[in-house]
């Protein structure tokens, strides 16, 4: 399988399963294309169909066999391949807070609650997740735990014993864990930063981008815009941590109030973050908010101009990241991520304030969704094993879709909730997605081929 587009006035072909990228021309990328649907036929279609020579035709279906031949083009399907082994855990979402110090209006917790109450963690649930963790985890070495809410912070004395917990059980049991935390700034303060620049592997930072965008839907519970109040303390976690070469995102939210949110982006790049996140809104397709069909064309113009913008920063030495269009085509995730994705309720699992097991942190406080409780040890393995199987593979949406491999298959939690079933994707999200990888793999061939260029200029001429 092939996937043929056009990106900056650029023809792309990216070869699905072995994951190459050619930069072509029109007449290679309508040749590409007629070969795969008419095979033998493609040299009568393309005489029919284009104002090519016979000459021409000939020299690029030759090339096309030459690719083909060295596995980098109509590469066969891949066998499926499950991730980890069965039943071992690597990552879990400790929910320390269910409640938070804004209310925001898109908030998919409740504002915190996850439907139930307001409720902290306590250190001894923290600690039994911890050592479930470790139980769970086999042979693995590397354990990644995330502490989130609501908004952690309000149960920073719990986070900090958590931490110095999980650093006696590396010594104990051989375990190295990589801890993170999810905060909206508001409570972020120089012991904060101390701590977290000591400890937490990445540190991701909630901001929606302009102020104005910002606080009208980002708000304290007094109903008052909260970027005044968050934005010093943000850049001077995020500058810290920048000046360290130490992990961190500013992650935002855009709505269907900011369609226009590539200027929301270049807010936060002129603002000096250098690890910026924008993700789409994910609400019912009623919520005012919610990002509609009408709005892709619109959305992925955004997307366009992002790539742009990258582009000519980064030649300028402007340099900053965007998440959603990090991509290696060269030294990327193995077949079995690229298949299971995020491994949401087999690899990965979330706790909530109470000792209860979920999927991960969107299924946290539905009943059905339940996978038992770190207090008590009981864990569903047939639920871990649906979860499991739930890969590209077994998707018929995706395994007819050129950027399985990328997206592998999506959010489950997106897609119960919004087409009541972990094996349907939800398809507004997968408009996005693939938008976002043809903009990811155009910027990425596109300083690729810059860096060979200069390098071929740095080396000069060949010497007789």
């Amino acid at each position: 399988m092939t996937h043929i587009f056009k990106q900056n006035e650029m023809y792309f072909v990216l070869d699905v399963e072995s994951g190459a990228v050619h930069m072509v021309d029109e007449l290679a990328a309508n040749a590409i294309n007629a070969v795969e649907k008419f095979g033998k036929n493609a040299r009568d279609m393309l005489a029919v169909a284009f104002d090519y020579s016979d000459e021409e035709i000939g020299e690029i279906l030759a090339e096309i066999e030459e690719l083909r031949a060295r596995g980098e083009l109509f590469t066969p399907e891949q066998p499926e391949v499950l991730a980890g082994e069965s039943g071992e855990i690597k990552a879990m979402c400790l929910h320390v807070a269910h409640d938070c110090n804004l209310r925001c209006s898109y908030c998919f917790a409740e504002t915190g609650e996850y439907h139930g109450g307001r409720a902290l963690m306590s250190p001894e649930v923290g600690k039994a997740a911890l050592d479930f963790l470790v139980a769970h985890s086999g042979k693995r070495k590397h354990l990644e735990v995330d502490f989130f809410g609501g908004e952690p912070l309000m149960n920073f004395g719990v986070v900090k014993e958590l931490v110095a917990y999980g650093r006696k059980l590396e010594q104990e049991h051989n375990k190295l864990f990589r801890f993170t935390l999810t905060t909206n700034g508001v409570a972020v303060d120089d012991e904060f930063i101390e701590f977290a620049n000591k400890e937490l592997y990445n540190v991701v930072i909630s901001i929606d981008g302009r102020k104005e965008v910002h606080d009208k839907l980002r708000v304290t519970p007094n109903g008052k815009g909260s970027f005044d109040l968050i934005f010093p303390k943000v850049k001077k976690l995020a500058f810290a941590r920048q000046e360290r070469g130490l992990d961190y995102y500013v992650r935002g939210t855009f709505t269907r109030n900011n369609l226009d949110f590539s200027k929301d982006v270049e807010f936060l790049a002129n603002e000096g973050f250098e690890q910026i996140s924008l993700e789409p809104v994910v609400l019912e397709p009623g919520d005012p908010l919610s990002i509609r069909v009408e709005d892709l064309t619109q959305v992925f113009k955004e997307y366009d101009r992002l790539v742009g913008m990258l582009y000519s920063r980064r030649k300028t030495g402007q340099w900053f990241n965007f998440f959603h269009f990090m991509l290696d085509l060269e030294n990327g995730p193995c077949l079995a991520k690229r298949m299971t994705g995020c491994g949401a309720g087999s690899e990965y699992c979330a706790v909530s304030p109470q000792g209860d097991i979920y999927p991960c942190h969107q299924f946290v406080g539905k009943p059905e969704w339940k996978m038992g409780s770190v207090i008590t040890g009981e864990y569903d393995r047939a639920m871990q094993k649906c979860f499991r199987e739930c890969t590209v593979a077994s998707k018929p949406a995706c395994r007819e879709c050129w950027a399985k491999y990328y997206c592998s298959g999506g959010c489950a939690a997106n897609a119960q909730n919004l087409n009541g079933d972990i094996h349907k994707p939800y398809e507004l999200a997968c408009a996005m997605e693939k938008k976002r990888l043809e903009c990811a793999i155009a910027l990425y061939a596109l300083e690729r081929q810059d860096r060979e260029e200069e390098a071929a200029a740095a080396s000069g001429p060949a010497h007789s």
